[in-house]
């Protein structure tokens, strides 16, 4: 039982705006009241929030190892978890290890990630990874916008058998959702080629196309009624002049949710690196007049990253620009993946760019319920710098402060200093918690209310900067004290989100039949098994979609 009294309370989803009242916890959830003798907490000179959700990041599974084995350089030179009675050995840095991960996102106030990026033949290591990630709770994203064996099905127009496909697949992984990263161009990258027009036929088909790939799965996503939409990385990332391609994209999802992924680095101009601009205003304009999308930023900061992605394409053509290593390969019949070191440099009119870009959509996008605070973890930055975006969506003098930095060719091409906008706390809350439950479907997520799960981040109010959520004063997980004063208190694990929709049990015959043919592993231990999915708990695939 615990009772936290005095803190200024900030619960976007029920209006709550920086009133005093109390908080009552027990048996792990938020709760009316609470008997005398509860613990209690003075929360005064505080201000109290939903624990943060963080809706896109990569924290666990074979591409995160890569990464790790590949930069052993970042792994020397990163800060490191000693064993102490409350934690276990881990690294930070820019890939932290699997127990670092989660006392690097409790310690700054987030108790819910999303891993955004799994495909099913190497969901059972994800899941072991995930286990082994303490106190946050979970889920994955399931790798589909290269599935061959539904890209074979739309090519023969059997739409409700590719629907089927997807939701045993979505089962079988033991995932939250579906996640389409470059739709048809990592299959064409097996070919040695890309998909970079939304409306030509993918390497090896006649009739799939990447608008094929990505109308349908948004249309299976919400007919599959999954708590959240199609999870969308748009085809040609990163290159100038994309915005026109992410506007196409856009427009073909109209009629059905999607979830736009690091929109940053989809909304460029130009048609060269030379010449690449901002083309922030024109995205946000569309976005903001189209509500069936959310997004999240995948902002960039400058200094070490790595990108990790199952673009392949995109990830050669990085290698190719920067001579840094490159590690790269396929998944089978199902996706791909590529991993190459970079340093964000201020000094760089490209990488000046994308700095502004990232900030630009999160102060022009105006509904903070449909755009959230990420870094495309460790692609744009590692996720324990959040706090740094956020000191300067609070503060526009600040920011002015770091846009003077940039190189004064990269002025004309961006807008950041044309904004004012600063964010109020109220605002910061539905960027970090309730808006990512929200578009999530977490219904006991990103709130204060009755019922809720008692995940909460407590806040000094008169820490400065960055600081000020940097370093919470308390975090509790589940009920239970895990943070406090940057101390790591309880390591309990958390849960695991999934979601089991409906399919025809026929379509596992079909699919025997065809691992037989295509896969190395064989149909019956393809499957992952319940008990690898610890503290699994099945969410409801109750998705309405309105008239």
């Amino acid at each position: 039982m615990l009772r936290i009294t005095g803190g200024k309370v900030y619960d976007p989803a029920h209006g709550v705006n920086g009133v005093v009242k109390d908080i009552c916890i027990l048996d792990g959830k938020i709760v009316a009241d609470v008997p005398a003798g509860a613990r209690i907490i003075n929360a005064s000179s505080m201000f109290i929030f939903p624990g943060g959700v963080d809706i896109h990041t990569h924290v666990a599974g074979a591409a995160l190892n890569f990464a790790r084995a590949l930069t052993p350089e970042n792994q020397r030179a990163a800060a490191k978890f000693l064993h102490t009675a409350d934690t276990r050995l881990g690294i930070g840095g820019a890939t932290p290890t699997t127990f670092a991960t989660g006392y690097l996102y409790a310690g700054m106030g987030y108790t819910t990630v999303v891993e955004a990026a799994v495909p099913v033949l190497s969901a059972k290591h994800t899941h072991e990874e995930l286990r082994d990630t303490p106190i946050v709770d979970k889920a994955c994203c399931l790798l589909m916008a290269n599935n061959e064996l539904v890209m074979d099905l739309l090519e023969k127009g059997e739409y409700e058998r590719a629907k089927d496909v997807t939701a045993w697949m979505i089962s079988a992984a033991k995932v939250y959702g579906v996640k389409a990263v470059n739709p048809g161009g990592v299959a064409a990258w097996k070919w040695g080629k890309n998909a970079n027009h939304m409306h030509e036929a993918v390497s090896g088909y006649n009739k799939v196309t990447p608008g094929t790939i990505v109308s349908n799965l948004a249309r299976i996503c919400d007919e599959l009624k999954l708590p959240h939409p199609m999870h969308l990385h748009c085809n040609n990332l990163g290159i100038p002049g994309n915005v026109s391609t992410t506007l196409e994209t856009m427009k073909m999802l109209e009629g059905n949710r999607a979830h736009m992924a690091h929109l940053q680095f989809h909304s460029y101009g130009g048609d060269d690196w030379h010449n690449m601009r901002s083309e922030s205003v024109h995205i946000a304009d569309y976005f903001n007049a189209h509500p069936n999308l959310t997004c999240d930023a995948g902002a960039v900061l400058f200094g070490n990253a790595v990108t990790i992605t199952a673009d392949g394409p995109w990830q050669h053509l990085l290698y190719q620009l920067t001579g840094r290593k490159w590690g790269n390969l396929d998944v089978e019949n199902e996706t791909g993946c590529g991993i190459v070191p970079y340093t964000y440099k201020g000094s760089n009119l490209v990488n000046a760019v994308q700095w502004a870009v990232g900030l630009e959509l999160l102060l022009l996008i105006d509904d903070p319920w449909r755009i959230f605070l990420t870094t495309d973890h460790p692609n744009g930055a590692c996720f324990w710098r959040y706090p740094e975006i956020i000191h300067m969506l609070m503060n526009a003098d600040f920011r002015m402060e770091q846009v003077r930095k940039l190189p004064e060719a990269a002025l004309s091409r961006i807008f950041l200093d044309e904004i004012d906008r600063e964010y109020s706390l109220y605002e910061v809350a539905i960027l970090t918690s309730a808006g990512p439950a929200r578009a999530l479907g977490m219904k006991q997520k990103g709130h204060l209310g009755i019922g809720a799960d008692a995940d909460i981040a407590i806040y000094n109010e008169k820490a400065d900067g960055e600081l000020l959520f940097r370093y919470p004063r308390y975090v509790i997980k589940g009920g239970e004290l895990a943070v406090e004063e940057g101390d790591i208190k309880s390591t309990r694990d958390g849960h695991e989100f999934v979601v089991q929709p409906h399919y025809n049990p026929d379509i596992e015959g079909y699919l025997r039949e065809k691992f037989e043919e295509q896969y190395t592993m064989s149909f019956d231990n393809y499957p992952v098994d319940a008990e690898r999915v610890h503290g699994m708990q099945m969410a409801d695939c109750s998705y309405q979609k309105t008239p």
